[in-house]
């Protein structure tokens, strides 16, 4: 299927939102990490300034960094009309009004423009799309999905689900993925149950786990899962 800059939505986070959406303790940035889907986000670029040793993955990464930023200023506005007509479904806490979510995020897509360049040609930021990534077996330590499974559920299938999580599984020995709910909702994903009961019948090992992390309400849960025996 080809992929479409005009279907992509650029929407980054930050180091400090990852550590707080993920429960990611230093130990844990020390560690060979994928962010896959990672779009955007300055995660990669803020973690390697720290030698932290991470790899970005997205279909967004076949593009240039004039195209992404062109996108980011095409949708920038669209979006924040969409956290704004569905408010109630978000804590205005950690963030505190739509317009400095605006601003946080507009700061961390920054951040990743910045660096995309050069990060590409050093290899952190690598073209590839679930559910088929160009990685070896166990080539990391952690593998962490933020925003695309269980937030698109009306677009990604349960097979989808499914297929993408057994494929981070294969690259990575840990795979976290947050948050569990829809999209601009505040109700769990309709694929979570029945994706968590397939793993475990497969032989995995899952767990939701509470974050330090809330912006959509009740949206503070992440999902881990490890194959039994590693």
């Amino acid at each position: 299927m080809t992929f479409m800059l005009k279907s992509v939505v650029p929407w980054g986070r930050s180091l400090e939102e990852y550590r707080l959406m993920f429960n990611l303790s230093e130990r844990d940035l020390e560690r060979s990490i994928l962010d896959c889907g990672g779009g955007p986000s300055s995660f990669t670029a803020e973690l390697t300034r720290q030698n932290g040793r991470v790899i970005s993955c997205d279909p967004l990464y076949q593009f240039t960094a004039q195209e992404i930023q062109q996108r980011v200023e095409e949708t920038y506005h669209t979006i924040l009309e969409g956290v704004n007509k569905t408010k109630e479904h978000f804590v205005w806490d950690y963030i505190k009004s739509p317009e400095v979510l605006g601003e946080i995020r507009l700061a961390a897509m920054r951040v990743f423009i910045d660096d995309y360049s050069e990060g590409s040609r050093s290899g952190r930021y690598i073209q590839g799309e679930l559910p088929h990534l160009p990685f070896n077996d166990q080539q990391f330590d952690l593998a962490l999905c933020s925003h695309l499974l269980f937030t698109y559920s009306d677009q990604l299938s349960e097979k989808f689900h499914v297929e993408a999580i057994c494929e981070m599984c294969r690259v990575a020995k840990e795979v976290r993925i947050f948050p569990l709910m829809n999209s601009f909702s505040s109700t769990f994903s309709v694929h979570l149950n029945p994706v968590v009961q397939l793993l475990q019948n497969w032989g995995y090992t899952t767990e939701v786990e509470s974050v330090q992390y809330e912006f959509q309400k009740g949206g503070n849960k992440l999902l881990r899962i490890t194959k039994t025996g590693l």
